[in-house]
C-alpha cells in the first residue's frame, strides 16, 4: 500500500511493508476431463519418528600454521578422524557433514562449543620422488619409510547454529506455513550426499558421479563425459518425495598422463608435444605414481629431462652425515630398481614451491573423477550431446533402479546411524 502526503508544498510518498503476503491455497483438484497416468522421476518417502530435532552446528577448520582449510575433500578426511578420535567427547553421536562449515546431529551434543586438534597421517611425497628428503638409498631406507608418514595437526572448532525440528516437513507437507521446512530437507539432501561420498562419488551441488567406466563417454581431446544422477527431497501434494534425475558432468580421462597429452594436443609422438601448453593444462591435477601408488597434485614441470634434471641429495658413509651430491632423477631412479623407458621426457613437479619434487612423467597416472572446467570445442560439446542422449526407457531404468535403492537402502543405512527413531521407506510414483 502506498500513501501519499503533502508537507510544505512538497508531496512524500510513504510505503506501507507491514502487508505480509502468502501463496494462495489450491482450491481444489480439477474434475473436468478423461483421468491420466503419469510416470514421474519421483520417489516417494514415509517418513517416521517426525519429533526428531536436528542440530546444526558451524564448524572451523584450521591448519597447524593457523591457515583455514577450505577443500571439501580434506574437510570430510578431517571430521572423521576427528568423530574416531573423540567419538566419546561427542556422546558417539554420528554426523551429516556438507564438507564446508556446517554439520547436523538428531539431538544435541554435550555441550556448546568444542575445540579438538586433530592428528593426521600424511605421506610425505618427497620421500618417494625425485628428490627424497636429499637422503641416499641404501641402509637408511628403513629410517625414512618410518619418516614418510608425517603427522600434519589441524585445530577443529565446533560452535552450536541452530536447531530444525523434522516435523516442520510434515507441517509443510499439511499446507501449513514452515519457517524450517526447507532447511530440514537441506540436512536431508546433505545426509544424501555424505553417503555418497563415503562411497568415492565426484559431487558437483546436488549431483553424484561414480567412476564406473560404463558411465564414461569420450569426447576427445583428453576429456569425457560422465553420467550420473541428480537428487533432491522435494515435499509434494501426495508427501515427502525424492527426486532423482539423469546428469552429466565433464572430467580429465583417467589413464597414464602421457597418452592424456597425446590426445588433449592430438599428436602421435611425445617429441611433438608442446610443453609450455602442457604445463598449463597438467597444473592442480592429481596423479598416482604407479611404482609406489602414492597420489599428488602437478604444481609444474621440470626444466630439464629426466636424465638431465638434478637434485641435491646427502650421501651417507657409516655414521657420518656424508656429503651432499648431485644426482639426477634418473640415477635416483635407477638406484630404486626403477628403469625409465623415455628418461629424455621432462619430470612433474610433484613438491611445493619452493621445494621440488620431481616425478618422471611416465610414472604418472591421471586420478579419476577430476572434473574437467575448461571450456569444450564445438566438436567436444557436438559429441557430448549426441553421446550422452538416452533412450526414454533406459533412462527410465537407470532412474528407477537408483531412485528406489536411493530411497530405501541407503537412506536407512546412514540415517539408522544417526537416529534409531527415524525410519524412510520408498516407493515408486
Amino acid at each position: 500500500m502506498i500513501m501519499a502526503a503533502k508537507t510544505g508544498g512538497a508531496v512524500q510518498v510513504h510505503k506501507n511493508d507491514t502487508v505480509k503476503r502468502t501463496a494462495m491455497a489450491r482450491t481444489g483438484l480439477g474434475r473436468e476431463g478423461k483421468p491420466i497416468r503419469l510416470l514421474s522421476n519421483h520417489f516417494a518417502v514415509k517418513l517416521s519418528g517426525i519429533d526428531a530435532v536436528f542440530y546444526q552446528y558451524s564448524v572451523s577448520i584450521k591448519s597447524d600454521d593457523d591457515q583455514v582449510v577450505e577443500g571439501k575433500g580434506i574437510g570430510r578426511k578431517v571430521i572423521d578422524k576427528m568423530l574416531q578420535t573423540y567419538s566419546s567427547e561427542l556422546a558417539g553421536k554420528d554426523f551429516a557433514y556438507d564438507g564446508e562449515k556446517c554439520l547436523f546431529t538428531v539431538g544435541p551434543l554435550p555441550q556448546n562449543n568444542f575445540e579438538f586438534t586433530v592428528i593426521m597421517e600424511e605421506t610425505s611425497a618427497r620421500a618417494v620422488g625425485g628428490s627424497p628428503g636429499h637422503e641416499s638409498p641404501g641402509p637408511g631406507d628403513k629410517k625414512r619409510v618410518k619418516r614418510s608418514h608425517l603427522p600434519k595437526q589441524f585445530v577443529v572448532g565446533i560452535s552450536y547454529a541452530a536447531r530444525i525440528p523434522l516435523r516442520s516437513v510434515a507441517l509443510a507437507l499439511q499446507g501449513s506455513d514452515s519457517d524450517h521446512a526447507q532447511d530440514a530437507l537441506r540436512v536431508l539432501d546433505i545426509v544424501l550426499r555424505q553417503q555418497q561420498a563415503k562411497r568415492g562419488c565426484l559431487l558437483v551441488r546436488q549431483s553424484f558421479f561414480s567412476d564406473d567406466s560404463r558411465n564414461l563417454v569420450d569426447l576427445t581431446g583428453g576429456v569425457s563425459g560422465c553420467r550420473g544422477l541428480h537428487s533432491s527431497f522435494r515435499t509434494t501434494m501426495n508427501g515427502l518425495s525424492l527426486n532423482m534425475d539423469v546428469s552429466t558432468t565433464m572430467i580429465v580421462t583417467p589413464g597414464p598422463v602421457v597418452n592424456f597429452l597425446l590426445t588433449n594436443q592430438n599428436v602421435r609422438d611425445v617429441r611433438d608435444i608442446d610443453w609450455p601448453k602442457a604445463k598449463r593444462m597438467l597444473k592442480n591435477l592429481r596423479v598416482k605414481a604407479t611404482h609406489n601408488n602414492m597420489e599428488f597434485k602437478i604444481i609444474g614441470l621440470s626444466d630439464q629431462p629426466c636424465s638431465r634434471q638434478t637434485f641435491p641429495m646427502k650421501v651417507r658413509s657409516g655414521s657420518s652425515e656424508g656429503q651432499t651430491v648431485d644426482i639426477t632423477v634418473e640415477e635416483y631412479f635407477k638406484s630404486k630398481q626403477v628403469f625409465l623407458e623415455k628418461p629424455y621426457l621432462p619430470c612433474l613437479d610433484v613438491g611445493k614451491p619452493k621445494r621440488p619434487n620431481y616425478l618422471p612423467i611416465e610414472l604418472g597416472n591421471m586420478i579419476s573423477l577430476q572434473r574437467y572446467t575448461k571450456a569444450l570445442s564445438s566438436q567436444q560439446r557436438t559429441t557430448l550431446v549426441e553421446k550422452s542422449r538416452q533412450k526414454p526407457q533406459d533412462r527410465m531404468r537407470v532412474v528407477t533402479d537408483v531412485g528406489l535403492l536411493t530411497s530405501v537402502e541407503m537412506l536407512q543405512l546412514l540415517v539408522s546411524s544417526l537416529a534409531t527413531d527415524m525410519q524412510f521407506t520408498g516407493s515408486k510414483k
